[in-house]
C-alpha cells in the first residue's frame, strides 16, 4: 500500500519524505490556509520535495469552475493531482478532466454508490473519509472493504485513497482490507513508529553496551 502525507506543511513533509516511507502528498483548502502561504507556492514547494502524486484541490463547484482551476492546477507540475468535490458538477468536472489526460482524486466520499459514480466518471482517486465516518457512529472501514470489492468486481482503474485516518490502527486494516493508498497526517507517521517494548529494548541494549569493555 502506498502511503501519502495528509499536509501543507512543507517542512513536515521534508522530514518525512527524509524517511524514505512517503509516496505522495494530499492537501486541501483548509491545510494550505494553515500555512499563510498562496496556494501555487505551496503546491511547487511541495512538488520539489516530493516525487509522487500531489493533490491539489479546486475552489470552484461549478463544472467550469472546477475544469478551469483543475487545468491551471494540473499546469503547475506533472505530478499535481486535481482535487475535485463529490458532487454532480464535480463528477461531471472529472469526466472532462479525465478526458484532457489530467488526473483526479475526488475527495468528501462517504458512501459506496458515490464511489461508483466517480469511479465511472474516470477518477484517478477516489478518497473516502473513514475517520469522519466513525465519527458520527458509522464504520469507515466497512466503506474502504465496500470500495475495494465493487472496484475489484469490475476492474475499475480507480484507486481507493483512505483518508481521514486517525491512527495507526486504521492504517493497518486500512492495508489489510486492500486499499491502494492511505494518506495520513504527519503525527500519525510518527506514532507509527512507536512501540513500548522497541523504546525498552533499545534501553536495555544502550545500558548493556556501556558495559562493554573498550
Amino acid at each position: 500500500m502506498k502511503i501519502f502525507i495528509d499536509s501543507a506543511d512543507v517542512e513536515e513533509i521534508r522530514d518525512a519524505a527524509a524517511m524514505g516511507v512517503v509516496d505522495g502528498v494530499t492537501t486541501n483548502p483548509s491545510l494550505v490556509a494553515k500555512s499563510g502561504r498562496p496556494m501555487r507556492a505551496v503546491i511547487e514547494e511541495i512538488c520539489e520535495v516530493v516525487d509522487g502524486p500531489v493533490s491539489a484541490e479546486v475552489i470552484a463547484t461549478d463544472t467550469e469552475g472546477i475544469v478551469r482551476e483543475g487545468r491551471e492546477l494540473a499546469a503547475i507540475h506533472p505530478n499535481v493531482v486535481v482535487k475535485v468535490p463529490l458532487i454532480a458538477d464535480g463528477i461531471r468536472a472529472v469526466r472532462q478532466l479525465t478526458d484532457a489526460d489530467i488526473k483526479t482524486n475526488v475527495t468528501l466520499c462517504f458512501s459506496a454508490p458515490q464511489a461508483m459514480l466517480a469511479a465511472k466518471a474516470g477518477a484517478t482517486y477516489i478518497s473516502p473519509f473513514l475517520g469522519r465516518i466513525d465519527d458520527i457512529g458509522g464504520d469507515g472501514l466497512e466503506l474502504i472493504e465496500q470500495l475495494v470489492t465493487i472496484y475489484g468486481n469490475y476492474a475499475y482503474p480507480t484507486q481507493v485513497l483512505a483518508a481521514s485516518i486517525r491512527h495507526p490502527l486504521h492504517l493497518v486494516r486500512c492495508a489489510e482490507l486492500g486499499a491502494d493508498v492511505a494518506t495520513i497526517p504527519y503525527k500519525v507517521i510518527l506514532q507509527l513508529l512507536k512501540h513500548p517494548l522497541t523504546d525498552k529494548g533499545l534501553a536495555q541494549f544502550l545500558a548493556d553496551a556501556k558495559k562493554i569493555p573498550s
